[in-house]
């Protein structure tokens, strides 16, 4: 009872400030982008990264003899490359749509990595003040949610920007992460002062990232939702002749059988069609609204995979610029999926 009533408090200032903010990062998105599973799939991605970080940092201080040093330039690299090598992994994937959930799952993995980490100070630091969990809660905590953000926002910017070609550009955030938590390990200022440096700067930072992304996804919605419906209506008239469509899929004909054709005339419809719903599911949730999945959903996509063998990979090649390949709009099936 009595290490209870001791571990309560500590355990709380070192762990609820990280948790509390990613909850709030959560409420922000009005688009609700980010599933509460992927949030935990986050989380659990940073524990691990925690423990691999454990042991490598005691290994790598036993042989190099300067923990002041490590700790400094040395811990801040291995443990952001840990970090990020699930929501990087995400964003390569495309499993990622807009800068905000990039900031969610950054964040969500560095709160994992954080409560892994003060779990294990809670038990090698058991006489250590309240001051110093106030500092490592509100601070250290913190710090490695919003590295971690930093990080995948700037990946997912680059990935965007250089249309999914991960090259130097796509890890420069994850440089800039290594860098502020190394000047975080340098302790230019004191601890207390410090800790309500990183309080009061990271929210800031965090609702800009907020404002620029929701800005983004509603120019892509308007836009897209308008774009896709059109192309739809068309389609689904079959008054395609003297459209732009209706004259690729004529020059197809010269190459393909006529059945391959037709296949490739019902892909472009379920594709446009699951595009348009996933769009308008989007709107919905900003609105406030909770949609219910859609059973008809897993039939599209397996009629689209029964299409894409039909097809082929040549015919797949050839009408390829009538699909949705960015990285948003594969995102934006993957969520209809799912």
């Amino acid at each position: 009872m009595q290490f209870l009533l001791q571990f309560l408090p500590r355990g709380s200032l070192s762990l609820l400030p990280v948790f509390v903010f990613l909850s709030g990062l959560i409420y922000l998105d009005s688009f609700k982008l980010v599933r509460l599973s992927s949030v935990v799939f986050s989380i659990v991605a940073g524990i691990a990264a925690a423990a691999a970080a454990l042991v490598i940092n005691t290994r790598l201080i036993e042989l190099l003899h300067n923990p002041v040093a490590y700790s400094r330039y040395i811990a801040p690299a291995i443990e952001e490359i840990l970090k990020a090598l699930f929501p990087f992994a995400l964003i390569r994937l495309k499993r990622v749509g807009f800068m905000v959930d990039a900031a969610i799952h950054g964040f969500a993995c560095g709160a994992g990595f954080a409560l892994l980490e003060n779990i294990y100070y809670l038990a090698a630091l058991q006489d250590a003040s309240l001051l110093v969990w106030i500092v490592r809660g509100f601070g250290t905590a913190v710090m490695h949610g919003g590295t971690a953000a930093i990080g995948c926002v700037m990946a997912k910017n680059a990935f965007d920007v250089f249309n999914g070609k991960p090259g130097v550009r796509f890890y420069g955030g994850l440089f800039v992460a290594m860098a502020i938590h190394s000047l975080f390990n340098h302790v230019i200022l004191p601890p207390v002062m410090l800790t309500v440096v990183v309080f009061a700067v990271l929210p800031v930072a965090m609702m800009f990232v907020f404002r620029a992304s929701e800005r983004v996804t509603r120019r892509w919605l308007g836009i897209g939702f308008d774009a896709d419906a059109e192309v739809l209506r068309i389609i689904s008239s079959g008054n395609i002749g003297s459209t732009h469509i209706g004259a690729y899929l004529q020059s197809l004909q010269n190459r393909f059988p006529g059945q391959v054709v037709a296949d490739v005339l019902c892909y472009l419809r379920i594709h446009y069609e699951l595009a348009v719903q996933a769009k308008g599911i989007l709107l919905m949730r900003q609105s406030g609204f909770d949609v219910p999945p859609d059973p008809d959903v897993k039939s599209k996509f397996d009629e689209m995979q029964y299409l894409r063998s039909s097809i082929g990979p040549t015919g797949l090649a050839a009408v390829a610029p009538f699909l949705h390949t960015s990285s948003r709009d594969l995102w934006q099936l993957y969520m209809l999926k799912s």
